[in-house]
């Protein structure tokens, strides 16, 4: 039985995880600190409860950027279809091997996430969308995926990354398909480790009705706000820096 401390501390973080990933990306490294220091779940459950909150945050955010007339699926369906298919994979070896590997390359990756963003900032912050001129957009999408399923912390920094400095999407176009192929497959994610027992449902709902909140308003916002790309490129540099304090420094 959770006490309303840990209710209390469960909404509020991921309430501020869902307008962080909404906006930018990387709210799990929030839920997860969360869920292991606080919480104190071995680290198998919470990589699987972590995904409850992420879907729900995520669906909330694509529901509203479709209430606001920003979700284009028709235009996109390669660019949700490749991620998709490579988190699948990614589930799969989350459920089979340790993530340990892969948070000490995301905790490298993150400082040269920082400096990809950080040369070209009015790239990220541009209002208009180009072509997909890279010959690495397509390979990296489907390795993004497979990432994303296996353990889904940096995700969205990464997706970002992907969709705006190789794909050339403008950052809320970018947002809004990162939100709603995070969606698609943490649905599979969330069913897969929930059948393999790797989900606490008292937490993860705590979570998800923080999570779900701010993603809905942060959604709205990014919609009607003419300055949101340039409030989520400075976010995304927070984001990025608390994250390289917490896994280098703590």
């Amino acid at each position: 039985m959770m006490t309303i401390f840990e209710i209390s501390i469960g909404i509020g973080a991921g309430l501020l995880a869902g307008m962080i990933n909404t906006m930018a990306g990387n709210g799990s490294a929030l839920t997860l600190a969360v869920l292991l220091e606080f919480f104190g779940l071995p680290a198998h459950m919470a990589n699987g409860t972590n995904r409850i909150g992420v879907l729900a945050q995520t669906s909330a955010s694509v529901m509203s950027f479709k209430r606001e007339g920003r979700l284009d699926v028709q235009n996109n369906v390669p660019l949700i279809l490749l991620p998709v298919l490579g988190a699948f994979l990614g589930i799969y070896l989350a459920v089979i091997i340790s993530a340990d590997g892969f948070v000490t390359i995301y905790k490298y990756l993150l400082v040269v996430m920082l400096l990809v963003i950080l040369v070209n900032p009015r790239r990220w912050m541009k209002k208009n969308e180009g072509t997909n001129s890279s010959k690495w957009f397509w390979p990296m999408y489907f390795i993004l995926g497979v990432y994303g399923g296996f353990i889904q912390m940096g995700m969205g920094i990464f997706s970002l990354a992907v969709f705006v400095l190789l794909g050339n999407k403008d950052l809320i176009s970018a947002n809004v398909l990162k939100s709603l192929i995070i969606a698609i497959f943490t649905i599979a994610a969330v069913l897969i480790f929930a059948w393999k027992g790797m989900v606490h449902w008292g937490y993860g709902l705590t979570l998800a009705i923080g999570q779900m909140t701010g993603g809905w308003f942060t959604a709205q916002f990014a919609s009607r706000n003419s300055k949101a790309g340039t409030v989520a490129y400075y976010l995304l540099i927070v984001c990025i820096l608390g994250a390289i304090y917490s896994v280098f420094f703590r």
